[in-house]
């Protein structure tokens, strides 16, 4: 049995790790004269995607139960453009609301979303490919209700959070930039909410009853069911718990962005999706690990940057690429699952 958990899960792990640190490394040496080995590469990655890597992690908790979710990208849509048009003066057509109460709203709006979802999958047994489907028409459809015009966030506190920087320790990573500027590496404050989302998920993942459930529903649900776990009841509060986590990457998104707009987060699904994948979860259920995910979007985050630094590729080259890896790492999970099966 250790054996056959190494093989499927610590492995892809491991797998997905040096990919990053291959990917990087390569970056490194072929873009060292365009700054590329600055730790502020590496940080702007996480800045870029850390509304992703909480809404990943929802993600990971729901495939990891043999569920799937493509409404979180529109629920990110939905968040930033609420909380855009709360946020806008009542005089240029907006709601005149405080941001600390808007934040609280939008967590609110999750946890319900994320509820109903969970309900029609958990306890009506429809398929959650079906009712996220919805999710993911209603999310696109009231954004545009909401407003089908660009939003730009003048708000002075969401403002001054989204311009605070963290810089690093002692000076970690300082180099002195072309015009003779000393220049400190920093992360946003998103960052540091989406770091602290991946350690409580992997916490509750490995040392709780909940997490411990979860990846036995997603291993074999009928066995689950006999060891006397309650199915029904652990999905639905999956499902609140990724509704609960896109609508905190929903803030961190918009922290980002600072506007709201009808285009929004188009295809996060995808990389939500493909950022666990790549990081080890099995689309089956039952393996996979909130790290791996985490590697996974970086790993993503890492082509993006790679692309843009070159100057010259096409930006489509990060969707083709990924897709590549997409087919490698389903490739491996088929691979070890016949390897497990001939194990029986």
């Amino acid at each position: 049995m250790k054996k056959s958990k190494i093989n499927s899960n610590t492995l892809l792990l491991i797998i997905t790790i040096v990919l990053f640190v291959v990917m990087y490394g390569a970056g490194c040496a072929v873009y060292s004269n365009k700054g590329f080995t600055h730790l502020q590469t590496l940080l702007n990655i996480f800045i870029t995607n850390a509304g992703l890597i909480c809404v990943a992690a929802g993600m990971t908790c729901v495939m990891l139960t043999g569920g799937i979710d493509i409404s979180v990208g529109s629920c990110v849509a939905m968040y930033c453009m609420f909380l855009a048009v709360g946020m806008q003066a009542k005089e240029d057509g907006g709601w005149g609301m405080s941001s600390p109460v808007l934040m609280l709203l939008v967590l609110i709006i999750g946890i319900v979303f994320g509820s109903v979802q969970g309900y029609l999958i958990a306890y009506l047994d429809i398929q959650p490919f079906i009712v996220s489907m919805a999710g993911l028409f209603f999310g696109r459809g009231m954004t545009a209700v909401i407003s089908n015009q660009q939003v730009d966030i003048q708000e002075p506190l969401f403002k001054a959070i989204s311009q605070l920087r963290i810089y690093m320790p002692f000076g970690i990573g300082a180099y002195v930039n072309k015009k003779g500027k000393l220049m400190v590496p920093y992360i946003s404050v998103g960052v540091v909410v989406a770091l602290l989302v991946v350690v409580v998920i992997y916490l509750m993942l490995k040392y709780t009853k909940f997490g411990r459930s979860i990846y036995a529903i997603g291993g074999n649900q009928q066995s689950a069911t006999l060891m006397g776990l309650n199915v029904k009841k652990v999905k639905f509060m999956t499902y609140i718990l990724s509704g609960f986590l896109t609508a905190i990457g929903g803030i961190c998104f918009c922290l980002n962005t600072m506007n709201g707009n009808t285009q929004q987060a188009i295809g996060l699904e995808m990389d939500a999706i493909s950022s666990a994948v790549i990081g080890g979860t099995l689309l089956t259920g039952g393996v996979g690990n909130v790290i791996g995910t985490l590697f996974g979007v970086m790993i993503n985050g890492t082509i993006s940057s790679l692309v843009k630094t070159n100057g010259k590729l096409d930006s489509s080259w990060p969707n083709v690429i990924t897709a590549i890896l997409l087919c490698f790492f389903i490739l491996l999970q088929a691979v070890f699952a016949k390897m497990k099966e001939a194990k029986k």
